[in-house]
This record gives C-alpha cells, structure tokens and sequence, in this order.
C-alpha cells in the first residue's frame, strides 16, 4: 500500500496545486456570498474528486494489467502524453512581457454564485477539466491495478482527496473560523496565481506528464 500511495502523491499534490480551483475559491471568499458559494464549491470540489478516482479505479479493474498486450501500461502512456501535450499548451499560453493575465470569463459570475451554482462549478472543475480528470485517472488506474484489498484501496483513496482537495478545503476552513484576518493575504495570493497560473500548470503536467508515461513502460 506503501508504494502505491508513493506513486499516486505527485498525480494528488497535482490536482492540488491547480492554479484555476484555487483562485476561483479565493474570489469566492472575497464575494458579497462568500459563505454559501465557497463552502457549496468546496463539496462540489471533493464529490468531483471522489467520484473521478472511484470510477477509474473500478475501470481499471477490467483492465489486463501484465500480459502479451498490457492495456494498463497503454492507456498510462497515452494519459501521460496528453498529459504533456497539455503542458505544451500552458506554456505557450503564457501572457508575454507587460501582458496581463487573462482568467476564464466564468469567473466574472463568482460575485453572484449561490451554493448550488458552487457545488456544481466545484464539481466540473475537479471530475471534468481535462488537466484534473486525467491525473485522477491516472491515480486510478494505478490503485485499481496494485491488487490491493477493499480496505487498503478505501485508505489510499481517502489519502488522494483528502491531498488532492486540501488547497480547497484549507482556505474555506480557515475563512469560517477566521474571515476578517483573511483577506489580504487571500487577495494577494489570488493577483500571483492569475499572473502564474499558465507557468504552474506547464512545469507541473511536463513533470506528471513525464512520470506517468514512466509508469505506462514499466508495464511492458
């Protein structure tokens, strides 16, 4: 269990350090509605994630993991290299010198987003964006594959979202326990993400993108 959950770190601290989820739950928290959308965007977030690795591992179950034409190890090197070819857009998506940073237009409609509207934008960010869906498909097709019992498969599950969803859930915690200390260091945090969010994202899915094709041979 040890080693899958080795090999399933980098793909969580992945989905975590998404630049995107992060920045649209800090607007979130500096909305007129920032109670009911963030902490409606924090469920969505997680369901997505869970239901996203649940479904993979269970799929990957059906898979031929070692044998004359390892499905498993084909379908890894495919993901990671789209995985990379994603990386590749990011970068060439980066503002030029002096540019500002352009964000999703959805996020012009965060001021006005209920708790419904939250869960389900949390939702797709985590269960539908390629970049998110594809590391958690990754994951589980390795923890579907390691052969281990229910019980340690529940643990490294639980283990991935609660890694995967933390940069989420952290901040939404802390602005209900402590809202008013917040909103500087949020508001700041927020104008460093959109300024390096293309940057982020290339170097994180060259780096996944890499190590996942790694894994896709090794079941040659």
């Amino acid at each position: 269990m040890g080693s899958v959950i080795g090999e399933i770190l980098p793909l969580a601290v992945g989905i975590a350090i998404s630049p995107i989820p992060i920045i649209a739950v800090i607007l979130m928290l500096l909305s007129p509605r920032a109670k009911g959308a963030s902490v409606g965007f924090m469920i969505g977030w997680l369901a997505g994630i869970v239901v996203a690795i649940i479904v993979f591992t269970l799929l990957s179950t059906v898979i031929p993991q070692r044998s004359e034409a390892p499905v498993a190890g084909a379908i890894k090197i495919i993901l990671g290299v789209l995985l990379l070819f994603l990386a590749l857009r990011q970068w060439r998506a980066r503002p030029a010198n002096g540019e500002q940073a352009s964000m999703p237009k959805w996020m012009s409609a965060i001021d006005s987003m209920t708790t419904g509207k939250g869960i389900g934008l949390g939702f797709l960010l985590a269960a539908v964006n390629p970049k998110n869906l594809l590391m958690a498909a990754s994951a589980g097709l390795i923890v579907g594959g390691a052969g281990l019992t229910l019980g340690e498969t529940s643990v490294v599950i639980t283990f991935f979202v609660l890694l995967a969803a933390c940069t989420v859930v952290i901040p939404v915690v802390a602005y209900l326990i402590a809202a008013a200390r917040l909103a500087g260091p949020l508001d700041k945090l927020r104008g460093w993400l959109v300024e390096n969010n293309a940057t982020i994202m290339s170097v994180l899915l060259l780096v996944i993108g890499a190590a996942v094709i790694g894994k896709g041979l090794g079941d040659f």
